[in-house]
C-alpha cells in the first residue's frame, strides 16, 4: 500500500529539493500557477469534423486548443488487439474566469459513430482555473461488441460552458497510450473492493525533505516513501509521481492546517489521483475557513489487471503498474481570504505490501516509460508486467 498524507500549513518561505534517485530533476511548478506543457508536445489542430481529423500517435504528446463553443476532433488508427487510452488535459488561459460548471467532455467513437467511451469533468466548487483532465478509452473486451475492430477511431473534445465564465479558448494537452494484449487470458473477476471504514490509509512521521512539485504531468516530481515538503500558492497546481507496483495499494490524505481566520472558501484544496495513462482515478476537495481540515481519497484496491472489470471507476483506474500521479490544487479564492502565500505543503508517502509479478504482455506499452517502476518501500521489487529476464534487468538497475 502506498499512502500519502498532505498537510497545508500557514505561509512559509519557498523550498526546493533534488530529484529522486534514478530520475532527472523535474521542473518546478510555475509561480503564476500556469500548467507546464511538455517541451516534447507537438502542435496539432482540432478539426471541425471527422473528415479532417489529424492523427494522434500513441507514445507522443500534443498541444492543441479548444474553443468556447463547438467540438474538436482527432483521429486514432488502432489494431484489433490493443487497448487505447487518450488523456485530455484542458487548461484555462491566464486571467480566465471559470464557474463550478465549466469543464470538458471527451468521447471516443468508432467509424460508425458508436461510442467506445464518454466521460467528463468540471471545475467544481473551488471556481478556480485549474487543469481539468478527462480520459477516453477503446477497450478490447469479451464483454463488448462495439469498438472491437481495427481501423480509425475519433476523439471528440467538447467544452462544457457554465454561465458567467470567460468565453476564451482553452489550451489542450493530449496524450495517447497503447496497452498491448496479454500473452494469455486472465480472469475477469475483479478483487473485492476496499472497505471505506477499515481500509483508510494511515500516515507517516519523520522530518520532511524539501521537494518542489512539478507544473504538469510531463514534469511531475518523483517521490518515494518518506515525508516531503513544498510550497503552493493560490491558483497553483503541483504534480507528483509515485511508482506503484502490481499488488500494491495507493492512498492519500490531505490536511489544510489552521491559520488566520477568514471567510469560508469552498473547494479550497483539491487532491486528485491519476493512473499511469493519466486517467482519473478519484479525487477529494474540501472547503476551508481557517481551522484545520482533513479529507482522504476514497480507498482504492491494490493494482491488479482485473480491476478494469469492476463497476467502480475508482477501482477500474487501478488497472496497471507504473507512475501514479498525485495532483494538488489550491484555489485562487484562498488568496483573497488568506493572502498570497505561499502556503507550506507536507506530503507523506508510505509504501506497504509486497510487489507482485504482473501479467505477461505480448508487446510493450507505448510509451513504455510511465508503466515502468522501480522498487520502493518494504516490499520486494515490483513487476511491471514483463518477462522474467526483463524484470531481472529492473532489479539490477535498482541494486546499482
Amino acid at each position: 500500500m502506498v499512502v500519502a498524507t498532505v498537510t497545508l500549513m500557514g505561509q512559509t518561505a519557498s523550498v526546493t529539493a533534488e530529484g529522486a534517485k534514478g530520475t532527472t530533476g523535474a521542473k518546478g511548478a510555475k509561480a503564476d500557477g500556469s500548467y507546464g506543457f511538455s517541451s516534447d508536445d507537438q502542435p496539432v489542430d482540432g478539426a471541425a469534423g471527422t473528415g479532417d481529423a489529424e492523427l494522434l500517435v500513441p507514445g507522443k504528446t500534443y498541444k492543441s486548443s479548444l474553443p468556447a463553443d463547438g467540438d474538436v476532433y482527432y483521429r486514432l488508427d488502432l489494431d484489433d488487439t490493443s487497448d487505447a487510452y487518450v488523456s485530455v488535459t484542458a487548461v484555462p488561459r491566464a486571467g480566465a474566469t471559470v464557474t463550478a460548471s465549466d469543464g470538458i467532455r471527451v468521447t471516443v467513437q468508432d467509424a460508425d459513430s458508436r461510442n467506445c467511451s464518454i466521460d467528463s469533468d468540471l471545475m467544481g466548487a473551488g471556481r478556480s482555473p485549474r487543469p481539468v483532465v478527462v480520459s477516453g478509452t477503446r477497450e478490447i473486451s469479451p464483454r463488448r461488441t462495439a469498438c472491437q475492430e481495427d481501423g480509425s477511431y475519433y476523439v471528440i473534445v467538447h467544452r462544457i460552458a457554465g454561465t458567467g465564465g470567460t468565453p476564451d479558448d482553452w489550451d489542450l494537452e493530449l496524450a495517447p497510450f497503447l496497452e498491448p494484449r496479454l500473452e494469455k487470458a486472465v480472469g475477469t473477476t475483479p478483487p473485492s473492493s476496499p472497505d471505506p471504514d477499515s481500509d483508510s490509509p494511515g500516515g507517516v512521521t519523520g522530518a520532511a525533505t524539501p521537494r518542489s512539485g512539478g507544473a504538469g504531468f510531463g514534469s511531475a516530481a518523483p517521490v518515494h516513501q518518506g515525508v516531503w515538503r513544498a510550497d503552493i500558492s493560490p491558483g497553483q497546481t503541483l504534480f507528483y509521481a509515485v511508482p506503484v507496483a502490481w499488488g500494491q495499494r495507493l492512498g492519500a490524505t490531505a490536511e489544510l492546517g489552521s491559520t488566520i481566520r477568514g471567510a469560508y472558501v469552498g473547494g479550497a484544496l483539491t487532491m486528485s489521483l491519476y493512473n499511469p495513462a493519466r486517467g482519473p482515478v478519484t479525487d477529494v476537495s474540501f472547503g476551508y475557513s481557517g481551522s484545520q481540515k482533513t479529507a482522504a481519497l476514497r480507498p482504492v484496491p491494490p493494482v491488479a489487471y482485473a480491476n478494469r472489470y469492476d463497476s467502480s471507476g475508482a477501482v477500474r483506474g487501478m488497472r496497471f503498474a507504473g507512475s501514479y500521479y498525485l495532483v494538488l490544487h489550491l484555489s485562487e479564492q484562498m488568496g483573497e481570504e488568506f493572502g498570497a502565500g505561499p502556503f507550506g505543503v507536507t506530503l507523506r508517502v508510505r509504501v506497504d505490501g509486497s510487489a507482485e509479478a504482473g501479467p505477461a504482455y505480448a508487446g510493450r506499452f507505448r510509451p513504455p516509460g510511465p508503466f515502468e517502476v522501480a522498487a520502493q518501500g518494504p516490499g520486494p521489487v515490483q513487476g511491471v508486467g514483463v518477462e522474467d529476464e526483463q524484470l531481472a534487468g529492473v532489479i539490477e538497475q535498482i541494486e546499482e
